[in-house]
């Protein structure tokens, strides 16, 4: 009976043991586990909050081997070379880079300044953009096309002399000259669009078959501004006032 006992006492040792291992293998593989996954929460709460930064666009000169970190003042009278106003035809695939051009006075020209709502102007640079056109109806502006600008402008404003830009380049109320559109008169950007990003603009038809007979086109851009010495305009002052400049 002794014998039988100790026996008895020892496997139920034994048992309590493997019992008691098993628990503790158990428990350490729980921490792991909830380790693991609070570590994996911690990746995806990451990746939920992370956006994507805002398309980059970059403005180089081609007037020197570096550009400068700002753009130096350009003098009264500035005209644009014809040398680098020379168009080329448009690219497929070709990467919506913005090229500027420093607006310099060229020897023997005349005077390039030029009047816009009775304010004179005078070019300052040029930039080389991806320009196309738009009309201000649903195929171009789908449910949108309420015969409104972004800038609640009637598309009417200047004779419908007009063009859509990104703000970030060429921000609203912004004189600029295309080489083709308005006949080369001054027009102000009043507008913008989901794909006018970056180098791209889009210059207003009033129909649909005038901007689809403009198509794609690089164009060198010229930028004006007033030369009177004043601040220029809020964009919305005069909503129905502009008129074509010189």
């Amino acid at each position: 009976m002794k014998d039988r006992g100790h026996a008895r006492d020892e496997v139920f040792g034994r048992a309590l043991g493997w019992r008691r291992a098993a628990r503790g293998f158990v428990g350490a593989a729980g921490f792991l586990a909830a380790a693991g996954l609070v570590a994996w929460s911690a990746v995806l709460a990451k990746q939920a909050t992370w956006a994507p930064t805002l398309a980059e666009f970059e403005i180089r000169t081609t007037t020197g081997a570096r550009a400068p970190e700002s753009p130096r003042p350009v003098q009264a009278g500035a005209a644009i070379s014809p040398e680098s106003a020379v168009d080329r035809p448009f690219e497929a695939g070709a990467t919506d880079e913005i090229e500027m051009v420093e607006v310099a006075p060229a020897p023997g020209e005349a005077s390039a300044v030029r009047w816009f709502n009775g304010r004179p102007i005078r070019p300052s640079k040029l930039l080389r953009m991806r320009v196309t056109a738009y009309s201000p109806d649903e195929r171009s502006c789908g449910p949108w096309a309420d015969g409104m600008t972004a800038t609640l402008h009637s598309v009417e404003t200047n004779g419908f002399n007009l063009v859509a830009a990104d703000p970030r380049v060429l921000k609203y109320g912004s004189l600029i000259s295309v080489p083709g559109y308005a006949e080369g008169s001054v027009v102000p950007v009043l507008d913008c669009g989901g794909k006018i990003k970056g180098s791209r603009l889009d210059v207003l038809y009033p129909t649909h078959g005038e901007a689809r007979r403009w198509g794609s086109q690089w164009l060198s851009v010229t930028v004006w501004e007033y030369a009177d010495g004043k601040p220029s305009p809020k964009y919305w002052e005069a909503r129905a006032g502009i008129k074509t400049g010189s």
